[in-house]
C-alpha cells in the first residue's frame, strides 16, 4: 500500500467502527473484531445470551457499508433449500428459475445456528468457504462483501446440535458482545428504540472490496510467519488438547493480522497484531482432552498459555 492508501484505510476503519458504535453502545472491541473479519473476508461466530445486540450488530454493519441484511432463524425443521434457495419451474416461460434464499445478502445473521440439523448446517459450508451456492448443478455467486454472523446460546443446550469441527473451522473468529455496562444500559433504556434505523452509510460495498484487496498487500515478515507456525504447533503439542489449530487457522490469523495492521495505519504486521488476535481466531478451533475439559480448562486458557510459552520474534519488522 502507498502511504496515502494506508492513511485512508486507517481513517475509514475508524469511521466504520464509530458508525456501528452508534447502534451498539460500549462495544468497540467486538465491533472492531467483526469488521476485521469482514475485511479479511471471513465469518464470525457469536456465542452470547439472548438480548445482547447480535441482530443489531448485523443490521448496523449492513447499514454502514450500504449493503443488504438478512436474518435466518435456525430451527430443527429448517431445510437446506430454505437457506440457499430453490429452483422452481415457471409454466409461463416453460423454464426452471432459481429463487435465491436469504443467504444472498451482504451480512447474513444465522441466529441460533446450532438449533438446525447437521444437514442444514452443512448447506452453509460451500457458501462460507467459496462465496457460491450450487443448486441443481448451477453455481450462483453471493456477491461481495459477504459475511455470515452466526450465533449460539451458551446456556440453553436442549434441542441443539453441536457444530462439527469442520464447520467451526470455517469461522475466521469467535467472539461475544456481552451485556453493556451500566452507563450504556441507561443510555439504551433512555432511547428505547432501534438505533440502527438512524445509521447512514459511511462507505459503499465496492469500497469494502477495495479495502479487503488492500489488506492483502500488507507485508508479513517471514519471522512472523514462523511465529504463527510455532503457535499452531504449540496448540497441537499441548497435553490438554486432543486437536490443535489447523493450517486454515494459521491462514485466518495472518489475514486478520494484516487487516489489523492496516487499520492501525501500518503497511506491515507486528507481533502484537498476532498476539491480540490469537485467542478469538484460534480458541474455537481447539478440541480439549476429556480430562482437561472435566477439570474446567478452556480453550482460551490453552491459547493464553501458548502465547506465554512461544516467544515472538524480536527483530524489527518493516
Amino acid at each position: 500500500m502507498t502511504p496515502e492508501q494506508t492513511t485512508w484505510f486507517g481513517e475509514t476503519f475508524e469511521a466504520l467502527v464509530a458508525n456501528v458504535g452508534r447502534a451498539l453502545l460500549g462495544k468497540e472491541e467486538p465491533i472492531r473484531l467483526v469488521l476485521v473479519a469482514m475485511l479479511a473476508e471471513g465469518h464470525v461466530l457469536l456465542e452470547d445470551a439472548p438480548g445482547t445486540g447480535k441482530t443489531s450488530l448485523a443490521k448496523a454493519i449492513a447499514a454502514t457499508v450500504q449493503g443488504s441484511h438478512h436474518r435466518i432463524q435456525f430451527t430443527p425443521d429448517l431445510l437446506p433449500s430454505d437457506v440457499t434457495g430453490v429452483t422452481i419451474y415457471d409454466q409461463s416461460t416453460q423454464r426452471f428459475e432459481f429463487h435465491p434464499g436469504p443467504i444472498f445478502a451482504s451480512v447474513v445473521l444465522a441466529d441460533e445456528i446450532n438449533r438446525a440439523s447437521p444437514k442444514t448446517q452443512a448447506a452453509l459450508l460451500e457458501v462460507m468457504e467459496e462465496a457460491n451456492v450450487t443448486v441443481d448443478g448451477v453455481t450462483h455467486p453471493v456477491g461481495r462483501p459477504f459475511m455470515v454472523i452466526a450465533t449460539q446460546n451458551p446456556i440453553e443446550q436442549a434441542g441443539t446440535y453441536r457444530l462439527p469441527e469442520a464447520q467451526l473451522d470455517r469461522f475466521i473468529l469467535k467472539t461475544s458482545l456481552g451485556y453493556p455496562d451500566r452507563a450504556a444500559s441507561v443510555e439504551i433504556l433512555a432511547g428505547a428504540k432501534d438505533r440502527t434505523l438512524a445509521l447512514h452509510p459511511r462507505i459503499t460495498t465496492q469500497a469494502i472490496g477495495t479495502m479487503a484487496d488492500l489488506a492483502l498487500t500488507v507485508h508479513v515478515d517471514p519471522a512472523l510467519l514462523d511465529y504463527v507456525a510455532r503457535l499452531l504447533e504449540a496448540t497441537r503439542d499441548d497435553p490438554q488438547t486432543a486437536l490443535g489449530a489447523s493450517v486454515r487457522g494459521g491462514l485466518a490469523l495472518v489475514r486478520c493480522a494484516k487487516v489489523s495492521a492496516a487499520a492501525a495505519g501500518r503497511d506491515y504486521v507486528v507481533p502484537d497484531d498476532v498476539k491480540v488476535l490469537a485467542q478469538p481466531v484460534l480458541a474455537h478451533r481447539l478440541v480439549l482432552d476429556a480430562e482437561a475439559e472435566f477439570a474446567g480448562v478452556t480453550a482460551e486458557h490453552v491459547v493464553a498459555r501458548v502465547l506465554e510459552q512461544v516467544a515472538p520474534p524480536t527483530m524489527r519488522v518493516a
